[in-house]
């Protein structure tokens, strides 16, 4: 099995972008969020093009650091979590990973200690 190929049987859109911002991978369902066709229109695309300044600016600084960033959005009538996190390749930061995953509107918290 590819290593990857696991990701496209999950219902979590999966981006990854390397340290100039192309797009290397997308999974089915990032590509279905992202391109109406559902297709890989966006692969090897910069995704500075596709957000804000402000965004890139925050997208940067989590590159240049390596830091991770959440949030949660409304969009389409759906609440999504947002998880950017950095990946590394031999012990370098390499890019962006994004992980967005639907979420519904009441959302339980569990203490565990």
């Amino acid at each position: 099995m590819d290593n990857s190929a696991w990701m496209n049987g999950i219902d979590v859109a999966v981006t990854v972008c390397d340290r100039a911002g192309i797009i290397v991978y997308m999974n089915d369902q990032a590509m279905r969020t992202f391109s109406p066709e559902g297709d890989k229109v966006l692969l090897g695309k910069n995704l500075w093009a596709c957000h804000p300044e402000a965004a890139n600016e925050k997208i940067r600084r989590l590159m240049e650091t390596g830091a991770d960033n959440s949030y949660t959005i409304e969009k389409n009538g759906l609440r999504k979590l947002i998880h950017q996190v950095a990946w590394r390749e031999n012990g370098e930061l390499a890019g962006l990973v994004e992980f967005s995953f639907v979420i519904p509107r009441v959302l339980p918290h569990f203490v565990r200690s």
